[in-house]
């Protein structure tokens, strides 16, 4: 047996290649236990393949229970991490304060040697490397223009791992231009070391083999994962947007948004071609994070997200959540404050007498309570909970370029097909796909996911180019010879056969003289995407290359289309449909019908039609 297992905030999910699916309560003191449990329960103890979505990374860069660093730099720069880039996080609040640097200003060693912009060696490096306090837990090493040569770094590690210290480089974790950024992920990345390596290890038995989803919606053996949970910050999400896309492309709308509402969070993801959308750079718990991932938008509203009044008297929904303990109020588990999910219940959308895994019945009169108390009501707390998905939608089209007018919304999570329609309608999207399984769909996409390695590389020389043919061919033929045989390496990741194993290459380019830069398939799709993104393009102008990427795919042994179909009919609204993984509510004036994969495609219709 093969299973996907996705642990979120409130449920851990777990869906096996046969069509059997399990929710149970997550267990935030170790996650690992709930993994286990969803495996008893579908009666397996060592399946083939667990392919696991985590929180872990996330959670603990949240929470801040992150190891000690010790920061190893070039002599002169042991303040990039703290000078940043000097930007306010809220331009007009003069006592707002910035995200704090990860490491004390006394674990901010420096050594000599120095490379060129060029990556040319200007001054040795001469061996010395300073004592380090015995109490950290891990050494970050980020040495100028080491995006180019590693030669610097890999000596110093070499030093620091002699003397039995932990220790990362960045040209191993982000071999990219831009110091500042490079340097925040070496050292995230070493930071989260010691809890992920902990738990992931934990899991190594759990299966005869163990993958892990990373923030780029591929999968990598779960001894990499401890290596570089820097990686797996979007592991979660990752895996229903990938999922998502190849269900929107299967039943006719390659140009879509992925929407998935689940207990704690909101996270949307563009779609464009039957592909989510790529982002180099993500920020997270206020950190910029350099590492090829996927352009999720999260927010702070899920089924568990509390709604209370603010001082001023207005109704405000999360981004605090009632979790996993003791959940919302209608759980009947000693939560008092009121939830979305509280509110949806009130108002008749998930049935009375619906049974959530784990917990039995739900209670409608302590949900009802807990609004009272709290002096709001069902019908404020889902307008005001709708208003901000909306949004969220928006800040991945319309802030993109993008009319979601001509895109559908795939709705997945425990809550999302409760909302899915009033988010379409607000945005005139032209239908809403109900997946199968759509409560553990990022499970789903877990189990259906490749295997894939994703490799940047800064462009050594940076070069001006204004013939786009030829400079197309020329870095075609580079990115392959560079990244493509690379990434077929049989002691890779990806350790298929060449023949199974896809290659894509891409590059990060930019008009001469601006500071951003957007990732193409080649500079000649470069002016249209940059017309899209910003609204104009600069015919004939001299575009640069920064860096080129490529992405090793091999095939997953199992699509989403092959799991066993899920029975649904023809559904008129308004009405509630309870399914054993989430409840799907239809608005009156819309109408849900099947396709061949079992997914709700679900329209408007005329008010006189039948």
């Amino acid at each position: 047996m093969r299973v996907g297992v996705d642990t979120g905030g409130t449920f851990t999910d777990l869906v096996a290649d046969d069509g059997q699916i399990v929710k149970v309560p997550s267990t935030p003191a170790d996650p690992g236990d709930a993994v286990r449990e969803a495996m008893h329960r579908v009666g397996v103890t060592e399946p083939e393949l667990l392919a696991h979505g985590t929180t872990i990374a996330t959670n603990a860069l949240l929470e801040r229970t992150l190891g000690s660093v010790a920061l190893i730099t070039t002599r002169g720069f042991a303040d990039v991490i703290e000078i940043a880039r000097q930007a306010r996080p809220s331009l007009y609040d003069a006592h707002v304060d910035r995200t704090p640097a990860l490491v004390d200003r006394a674990l901010r060693l420096e050594v000599a040697g120095r490379l060129a912009a060029d990556g040319h060696e200007l001054e040795r490096f001469d061996g010395v490397v300073p004592d380090i306090d015995r109490a950290v837990h891990s050494v970050a090493v980020c040495l100028l223009h080491a995006d180019l040569d590693p030669a610097h770094e890999r000596a110093v590690a070499a030093v620091v791992a002699a003397r039995g210290i932990d220790v990362t480089i960045s040209s191993d974790v982000s071999p990219e231009f831009r110091e500042y950024e490079r340097m925040v992920t070496t050292v995230v990345n070493a930071a989260l070391r010691p809890a992920c390596r902990a738990y992931l290890r934990g899991l190594e038995r759990a299966a005869r083999e163990v993958l892990v989803m990373t923030s780029a919606g591929g999968l990598m053996p779960v001894s990499t994962a401890a290596d570089m949970p820097a990686a797996l910050l979007l592991s979660g999400p990752a895996g229903g947007v990938r999922a998502a896309a190849a269900v929107a492309a299967a039943s006719g709308f390659p140009e879509a948004v992925a929407f998935d509402m689940g207990g704690t969070s909101t996270d949307v993801c563009l779609v464009r071609g039957g592909v989510p959308e790529p982002s180099p750079t993500r920020t997270v718990a206020g950190y910029p994070i350099r590492l090829p991932a996927l352009a999720v938008h999260t927010i702070g509203a899920g089924g568990g997200s509390i709604a209370r009044l603010d001082p001023g008297g207005a109704l405000v929904v999360g981004p605090e959540s009632a979790g996993a303990e003791p959940g919302p109020a209608c759980y009947g588990r000693g939560g008092e404050r009121p939830t979305v999910t509280d509110a949806d219940l009130v108002l008749g959308r998930i049935p009375v007498d619906a049974t959530f895994a784990g917990l039995g019945r739900l209670h409608p009169d302590l949900a009802a309570a807990a609004l009272d108390r709290a002096g709001v009501t069902a019908t404020g707390v889902v307008a005001v909970v709708d208003a901000a998905m909306e949004r969220a939608v928006r800040a991945v089209t319309v802030q993109q370029g993008v009319d979601p007018r001509g895109l559908a919304l795939v709705a997945f999570g425990g809550a999302g097909p409760l909302h899915a329609c009033a988010i379409a309608d607000a945005l005139g999207m032209r239908a809403v796909i109900i997946p199968p399984r759509a409560g553990v769909f990022s499970a789903v996409g877990l189990v259906c996911a490749p295997r894939a390695r994703e490799i940047v590389r800064s462009w050594p020389q940076p070069r001006v180019h204004a013939g786009l043919d030829e400079a197309r061919d020329q870095l075609a033929k580079i990115a392959f010879d560079l990244l493509g045989d690379d990434a077929r390496d049989p002691s890779s990741d990806t350790d298929a056969d060449a023949s199974d194993v896809t290659v894509e290459t891409f590059v990060d380019g930019r008009y001469e003289g601006q500071s951003h830069e957007l990732t193409v398939p080649s500079l000649a799709d470069f002016p249209a995407e940059h017309r899209r993104r910003n609204g104009f393009a600069r015919p004939g102008a001299p575009i640069e290359v920064v860096a080129l990427r490529a992405r090793a795919s091999q095939r997953a042994a199992l699509a989403v289309e092959d799991l066993p179909p899920v029975a649904r009919r023809r559904v008129r609204g308004p009405e509630v449909v309870a399914e054993s993984d989430c409840t799907v509510w239809i608005p009156e004036g819309w109408v849900g019908e099947p396709d061949l994969i079992g997914a709700w495609i679900i329209r408007r219709v005329d008010p006189g039609s039948s």
